[in-house]
């Protein structure tokens, strides 16, 4: 075969792989790639375009109560690829496997509006915090300890902030600066239930301190429930600490996609019509692929309204590939928190192959 017949044969080759890996993702072709920042209008257009009405859950949902989330961290890390884009649901927990799978772009979906507002006011918190000292002393508005270094451990700062009281003038400055930030630095178009939501989320916080429970706030759950400080303090299973708050470089790695406003609270149900359907077609057009999409326990709710079905068209309307995965908490009679009953057990699921079937 001649040269010029050699290179023509390779630029069809690569053509039909392009085209396959196209059509095996559902990504289009197109000229526009993910963002690497969004201007506070784009951030804000999305938030508010993307979202479905405000829905009801049982519970406030301030933060997780699934202690051993971080085991499946290192095989999720061998298998997803970074620099694509994470989804989630609920609180911080999000912030730990996003400073795992290293995304360009995160979307976290849920169903109550009010986790869009926790989660801003964190993004004002991160944004405003030069360390994660000074970002747990913000968060739970105590003083921040003498003699916490950089090289801290997540245990250390912990067992420094539990021996300081909250003070109230620190609460009152510190939400007068989340409300500033968000509305006049960022100028988002907050409600005043939007602001008295960021107010009543931010009291809880200052109330329990590093305590803070799942339940600590109403709604249900064990006795035998992890506090803040159990979460960030836990291991994988193998000994290492990987939450968020484990090193500077993981609180970097959130702090640096919430200052390029990278981190979009969506309002919407899982089996909705709208939100995560309009998160896939966004994707789509800018060669997108989802990473990791963290399910918590959501799915025992959908089976039990029969909406299974409609949750799992809406993912496989998402660009996937074989590598991306669900996240998701299961009930395991596996001893519970420190071998205290009835737990939670976190597994990895592939996402194309669960609802390859669903497609519509």
């Amino acid at each position: 075969m001649s040269a010029r017949g050699i290179r023509f044969g390779l630029a069809s080759l690569l053509c039909a792989c392009a085209a396959a890996l196209v059509l095996f993702t559902g990504v289009h072709a197109t000229s526009e790639t993910l963002p690497s920042k969004l201007s506070d209008q784009e951030y804000w257009k999305l938030v508010t375009e993307l979202s479905e009405p405000d829905g009801w859950f049982r519970s406030d949902n301030l933060l997780s109560n699934e202690i051993w989330m971080q085991y499946v961290i290192p095989e999720l890390t061998r298998t997803v690829k970074p620099g694509r884009v994470y989804m989630g649901v609920g609180p911080e927990q999000n912030f730990t496997y996003i400073a795992a799978v290293k995304p360009r772009m995160v979307f976290i979906v849920d169903i109550r509006r009010g986790n869009m507002d926790l989660q801003l006011m964190y993004k004002a918190l991160f944004e405003s915090s030069s360390d994660r000292v000074e970002f747990v002393s913000r968060l739970f508005s105590r003083k921040r300890p003498e003699g916490l270094a950089g090289a801290a451990t997540a245990q250390d700062i912990f067992t420094a902030f539990m021996k300081v009281e909250p003070t109230e003038a620190a609460f009152k400055d510190n939400l007068k600066a989340i409300d500033d930030r968000l509305t006049k630095k960022h100028g988002f178009a907050l409600s005043d239930v939007d602001l008295g939501n960021v107010e009543n989320i931010y009291k809880a916080f200052y109330t329990y301190g590093p305590g803070l429970q799942y339940s600590s706030t109403g709604g249900f759950g064990g006795r035998a429930q992890p506090t803040y400080a159990d979460l960030m303090t836990a291991t994988d299973g193998t000994g290492q600490n990987r939450s968020y708050l484990a090193s500077e470089e993981t609180f970097t790695t959130i702090k640096k996609l919430e200052a390029d406003n990278l981190i979009v609270p969506v309002v919407g149900d899982f089996a909705g019509p709208k939100a995560i359907r309009a998160v896939g077609k966004y994707l789509k057009e800018r060669g997108g692929i989802v990473s990791a999409f963290y399910l918590s326990n959501v799915e025992q709710y959908l089976a039990q309204q029969d909406k299974y079905p409609a949750f799992c068209a809406n993912v496989a309307a998402l660009p996937l590939d074989e590598t991306s995965r669900f996240i998701r908490a299961t009930r395991s009679n596996n001893g519970g928190y420190y071998g205290r009953g009835f737990g939670l057990t976190t597994e990895l699921g592939e996402m194309a192959t669960e609802v390859k079937a669903c497609a519509q």
